[in-house]
């Protein structure tokens, strides 16, 4: 008698199908090939020439005997006794996979590593770019193919992930991180806002540091925060700064400046840029926040200029920011730092020639105060990674939405901003959502910017019958400098705070910060802030500076004009003009 005729003779027929299940997948887990494998990651398209650090990860549990992966024309099967334990790495050549990961991989197909395992390959077994397939086999079954174009979209650079039962749930390009959602419970912490208050609670936050200070910001260019820093280094606090190191219109003068002082000071100043050999993992470096003693950070919508952080009572951006008391969310950033300031596509900065920043904006008469608050739920949205957190804090709203951005671009001509879709929607359910865009020269001089998106909307509002606005900033006299804000508002009580721009890039492929505070506090606090700018914008007063469009079409008006009166004056008659020579 055998140990399932027992089972069946001794036991319940319910119970001993039950346990002979469980004991057949016993057997074949300890006998058999691995179970429940499949390929969950691939590369086929890197950086490096002839691609030889391209890769794939197979998952599974138990013996590999059996298992086999192949493209068609050939395809590689694992040394006897190999035992999958999760997640293997198999790459073309371990040492090339090496200078683009900074690690080995588990297994090379077709390298010369002497400390990486090679698999037994059969045939020519290549990703191609464009297009192919992988096929995964056990004991002789296929338990899967993916392919491309088809299964996924090939770019060069991108990974190709499996997770949460879909493939590619967002870009992942090589050397990003995948931080996993978090939440942090019993926050303190104080919230602020731009020009007003901003640089007191910067100051605060540096002059109160005993250990550490690690900086990651799109663009440094105040010399009076570069300043509280390096006092804190004299203090004896050990600061780190990391830059874009290749912002939107090159790297500023007032920024060289900066960097110039840090160094002197012995700071250490990195620069995300990427080098000959690897490519930065990110379009920008775009994020704006700090992280202090492993217990506290600070984030917020603005770079360290002087126009992000005035002196209080002068005038600057307008913009949110909040310094928060946890060690796990400072823990969390923390991680976030040390990825991109670790890894080989940052560079050591150099002292240059600059000149320090001088602040050129008039008097503001200052509203807001920090506000000081405990008790708060607090969410870290990093972009890429979780940048798609923003979609179910607009579509949860129950009550309301705020909105207030520098700018917005839509997807296309034909379709809104995913983000801002969602709040349309959310107006679509009877909650009212309002909309402040900044009115800033740059920001409504072309034809197809933030003056005609608020038209676009209110259109959409009227013609729906929406309870939804949109507004351009007003910006005339005892106002902000502009709009520079990165923020949400939800039913009074939820505010997103950070750098994302809605736009195409900023959540796809920059490394952003921020954070979702839940606190009813909070959240009114920044209502009120929102409140102020709201009703400045219903003057219908816009920005500071030329609407380069309309100047345009005045020049060309006074242009046609003119000709007509040269036209007139010789008689009626045009007459060609000789070109100079030479």
């Amino acid at each position: 008698m055998n140990a399932f005729q027992q089972i069946n003779t001794s036991l319940p027929s319910h119970l001993s199908g039950v346990i002979r299940t469980l004991l057949f997948l016993l057997l074949l887990f300890l006998a058999g090939p691995a179970s429940g494998v499949m390929l969950v990651e691939f590369c086929p398209d890197p950086f490096l020439p002839n691609d030889r650090d391209e890769y794939l990860c197979i998952e599974g549990w138990g013996p590999a005997e059996g298992i086999m992966v192949t493209d068609g024309e050939g395809g590689f099967r694992f040394p006897p006794g190999t035992v999958l334990s999760g997640r293997t790495v198999v790459a073309m050549d371990a040492e090339a996979y090496r200078s683009s990961h900074g690690r080995y991989p588990d297994f090379e197909w077709d390298g010369n590593s002497p400390v990486v395992p090679d698999v037994v390959r059969t045939g020519r077994f290549q990703l191609s770019n464009a297009g192919d397939e992988i096929l995964v086999y056990s004991g002789g079954v296929c338990l899967q193919k993916v392919e491309w174009p088809g299964t996924v979209s090939p770019r060069q650079g991108q990974v190709h992930f499996f997770a949460d039962g879909r493939w590619d749930g967002r870009v992942l390009m090589l050397g990003q991180s995948q931080f996993a959602p978090a939440t942090f419970d019993d926050a303190g912490g104080i919230a602020f806002v731009s020009p007003d208050c901003s640089r007191e609670v910067f100051a605060a936050l540096v002059m109160g540091a005993e250990r550490e200070i690690l900086v990651s910001i799109y663009e440094f260019t105040s010399p009076v925060l570069s300043g509280f820093l390096e006092e804190a280094h004299t203090r004896g606090v050990a600061v780190e700064v990391l830059l874009e190191g290749g912002p939107v219109g090159g790297v500023p003068r007032e920024e060289h400046d900066v960097v110039a002082r840090l160094l002197r000071s012995g700071i250490p100043v990195r620069t995300m840029q990427g080098t000959d050999l690897v490519h930065s993992p990110y379009r920008f470096l775009h994020s704006k926040y700090m992280v202090i003693d492993r217990s506290r950070v600070l984030v917020t919508s603005e770079n360290f200029k002087e126009n992000g952080f005035p002196e209080r009572g002068m005038r600057g951006n307008r913009g949110w920011g909040v310094a928060i008391t946890h060690p796990g969310l400072a823990e969390y950033l923390r991680s976030v730092y040390t990825h991109d300031a670790g890894g080989e596509w940052t560079v050591a900065a150099a002292p240059k020639a600059g000149d320090p920043e001088i602040p050129t904006f008039g008097k503001y008469p200052a509203v807001f105060s920090p506000y000081v608050f405990e008790g708060a739920t607090v969410t870290p949205v990093i972009s890429p990674d979780t940048s798609s957190l923003l979609h179910p804090l607009i579509l949860g709203a129950k009550s309301s939405v705020d909105i207030e951005m520098a700018y917005i671009t839509n997807e296309t001509a034909q379709s809104l901003n995913p983000f801002l879709a969602d709040a349309v929607n959310v107006s679509r359910r009877g909650i009212p959502v309002r909309v402040i865009l900044d009115s800033y020269y740059y920001n409504i001089g072309g034809d197809a910017d933030n003056d005609e998106l608020v038209d676009l909307l209110n259109r959409m509002a009227a013609a729906e019958g929406l309870p939804l606005e949109a507004r351009c900033a007003y910006l005339g006299p005892d106002s902000v400098e502009k709009i520079h804000n990165k923020g949400v508002i939800v039913d009074r009580e939820q505010v997103l705070v950070s750098s994302i721009n809605w736009n195409m890039n900023s959540p796809t492929f920059n490394r952003e910060v921020g954070v979702i505070i839940h606190h009813p506090g909070v959240g009114e606090y920044y209502s009120i802030a929102f409140e102020s700018d709201w009703e400045k914008a219903g003057q219908k007063e816009m920005g500071k500076g030329p609407d380069l469009l309309k100047i345009a079409a005045a020049c060309v008006v006074i242009a046609a004009l003119l000709l007509l009166f040269w036209y007139r004056r010789k008689g009626g008659r045009l007459r060609a003009t000789p070109r100079n020579r030479g």
